[in-house]
Protein backbone atom coordinates (compact mmCIF):
# COMPACT_ATOMS: atom_id res chain seq x y z
CA UNK A 1 0.00 0.00 0.00
CA UNK A 2 1.48 3.31 -1.09
CA UNK A 3 0.98 6.17 1.36
CA UNK A 4 -1.27 8.95 0.04
CA UNK A 5 0.59 12.24 0.51
CA UNK A 6 -1.62 14.51 -1.58
CA UNK A 7 -4.68 16.28 -0.16
CA UNK A 8 -7.26 13.56 0.52
CA UNK A 9 -9.55 14.84 3.29
CA UNK A 10 -13.23 15.36 2.49
CA UNK A 11 -13.46 18.50 4.63
CA UNK A 12 -9.97 19.49 5.81
CA UNK A 13 -11.01 22.74 7.49
CA UNK A 14 -13.77 20.99 9.42
CA UNK A 15 -11.38 18.25 10.53
CA UNK A 16 -8.75 20.80 11.62
CA UNK A 17 -11.37 22.69 13.63
CA UNK A 18 -12.52 19.46 15.31
CA UNK A 19 -8.91 18.49 16.06
CA UNK A 20 -8.17 21.85 17.68
CA UNK A 21 -11.45 21.73 19.61
CA UNK A 22 -10.55 18.25 20.89
CA UNK A 23 -7.48 19.74 22.57
CA UNK A 24 -9.31 22.67 24.18
CA UNK A 25 -8.88 22.84 27.95
CA UNK A 26 -6.47 19.88 28.04
CA UNK A 27 -3.20 20.18 29.90
CA UNK A 28 0.03 19.69 27.94
CA UNK A 29 0.24 16.12 29.26
CA UNK A 30 -3.39 15.37 28.43
CA UNK A 31 -2.93 16.82 24.94
CA UNK A 32 0.15 14.68 24.32
CA UNK A 33 -1.69 11.57 25.55
CA UNK A 34 -4.65 12.44 23.30
CA UNK A 35 -2.31 12.75 20.30
CA UNK A 36 -0.69 9.40 21.10
CA UNK A 37 -4.08 7.66 21.33
CA UNK A 38 -5.23 9.31 18.10
CA UNK A 39 -2.09 8.19 16.25
CA UNK A 40 -2.52 4.61 17.48
CA UNK A 41 -6.22 4.53 16.58
CA UNK A 42 -5.51 5.81 13.07
CA UNK A 43 -2.54 3.46 12.66
CA UNK A 44 -4.78 0.55 13.60
CA UNK A 45 -7.34 1.71 11.05
CA UNK A 46 -4.71 1.96 8.29
CA UNK A 47 -3.33 -1.42 9.24
CA UNK A 48 -0.64 -1.60 6.55
CA UNK A 49 2.82 -1.86 8.11
CA UNK A 50 4.37 -0.62 4.85
CA UNK A 51 2.19 2.52 4.78
CA UNK A 52 2.77 3.20 8.48
CA UNK A 53 6.56 2.87 8.20
CA UNK A 54 6.51 5.15 5.17
CA UNK A 55 4.45 7.68 7.13
CA UNK A 56 6.97 7.56 9.99
CA UNK A 57 9.81 8.21 7.54
CA UNK A 58 8.00 11.11 5.87
CA UNK A 59 7.05 12.66 9.21
CA UNK A 60 10.61 12.33 10.51
CA UNK A 61 12.11 13.84 7.35
CA UNK A 62 9.79 16.81 7.73
CA UNK A 63 10.73 17.18 11.40
CA UNK A 64 14.44 16.98 10.57
CA UNK A 65 14.06 19.73 7.95
CA UNK A 66 12.78 22.19 10.55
Amino acid sequence: MELITTANLEAPDDFYEALIESHRELSKEQSEAFNARLVLLLANHVGSQQALLQALRFAREDADDR
